[in-house]
């Protein structure tokens, strides 16, 4: 039992370095939203994914390891978890604290993760207004109203108000 305990606990250690590395790239994702630089975006979006690749690696492996502490303590399977298990271990307290460390530390990282996502998703969004802000802008140009200009036989002259005739030369 205790190597099973260990084996979680390293689990849950590697699972936590693991979620760093990914705050690290969260993180540095940040500058480059704000720099639009979509090469580089591209690239962390890269290492990201392959890092996500390692934490699910790890996350079946915990699993594994939740399963086989459950059957030695014959406990089910599919409802045991690791609050469940820190629980249990009330009788171990020095396995259950190691595991609880390891567990707290573990949510940290990926509460931090996700907060960093979240504001790096808030400013995607920000910058897509923008855009959409500036094309709204570029379509309505060329809609302005009509002045109230007439020409001596009566009829509107067609002139809008503060827009050239030029328009975008898409072909530039």
């Amino acid at each position: 039992m205790a190597s099973l305990m260990e084996t979680l606990i390293g689990i849950l250690d590697e699972q936590a370095a693991e979620y760093d590395k990914l705050l690290e790239l969260t993180l540095s994702k940040t500058p480059v939203i704000v720099s639009e630089n979509l090469d580089a975006l591209a690239r962390i979006t890269d290492d990201e994914q392959l890092q996500l690749g390692r934490i699910q690696t790890l996350e079946k492996k915990m699993d594994e390891a939740i399963a086989d502490i459950a059957q030695v303590l014959n406990k089910d399977v599919e409802t045991m978890s690791l609050r469940r298990l820190i629980r249990i271990m009330a009788g171990r307290p020095s396995e259950q604290r190691a595991l609880a460390e390891s567990y707290d530390r573990l949510m940290a990282s990926a509460r931090q993760v996700k907060l960093v996502n979240e504001r790096n998703a808030e400013l995607i969004q920000s910058a897509l207004d923008m855009v959409h802000f500036n094309m709204n802008m570029l379509q309505s140009a060329k809609s302005a109203p009509e002045s109230a200009n007439y020409n001596r036989g009566a009829y509107s002259t067609g002139d809008t108000l503060g827009v050239d005739k030029q328009s975008f030369d898409a072909k530039q």
